[in-house]
């Protein structure tokens, strides 16, 4: 199931809406914590906006959760096998990367699976959030990226893999003249050492 029509602001506005009643925050509130204006957040919560994935990830740090856990559906049935066609899938309007959510919805599981596919040049940056008990890996299919943690650049070529916490910018870069792919394997609840 393919989501690249306005129903997808809208339902990313409904569920940004959720999220923030479910923990009892303002329009205001969110907008102090997530750095973006109140005009723009009433805008999305609307489905009046096609926000970025950079724009998303600053309101999942106000609401203190995943991208992941943001595309989640609320309320639904547990269906233990995903099929390639019924996963939903979003296209970022500023870099036209495409994210796919593989997982299974609504098993109550701990880990979640999306598969992105990166344009040519293609660049992202993320804001530093802070979820505990929470760790993320990239796992490059094909194609190489760039990662930026911080101050710190990691090239990833096929197969390689790169563990890190949410505690730091991230960016997400394309050096090259050709798409890549690469999964992202959230993991909630995990081990601090």
């Amino acid at each position: 199931m393919s989501i690249a029509d306005s129903s997808i602001d809208i339902q990313i506005g409904q569920r940004v809406r959720q999220l923030r009643a479910s923990r009892n925050l303002t329009l205001e509130d969110l907008a102090q914590s997530a750095k973006v204006s109140r005009a723009m957040l009433s805008r999305i919560e609307r489905g009046e906006s096609s926000p970025t994935a950079q724009l998303l990830g600053k309101i999942c740090v106000g609401l203190d959760v995943t991208l992941s856990a943001l595309f989640a559906e609320a309320a639904t049935p547990a269906r233990p096998l995903s099929r390639r066609d019924d996963q939903p899938t979003w296209r970022d309007p500023a870099t036209h990367y495409l994210r796919r959510s593989v997982s299974p919805l609504g098993t109550g599981s701990t880990v979640d699976i999306i598969e992105v596919e990166f344009p040519p040049g293609g660049r992202v940056a993320f804001d530093a959030q802070r979820l505990a008990g929470t760790d993320q890996q990239v796992w490059v299919l094909e194609g190489t990226l760039e990662m930026s943690l911080g101050d710190e650049v990691f090239r990833l070529d096929p197969g390689d893999c790169l563990w890190m916490r949410f505690d730091r910018p991230i960016q997400f870069h394309n050096p090259t003249e050709r798409p890549i792919r690469y999964a992202v394997i959230i993991a909630q609840g995990a081990p601090r050492s």
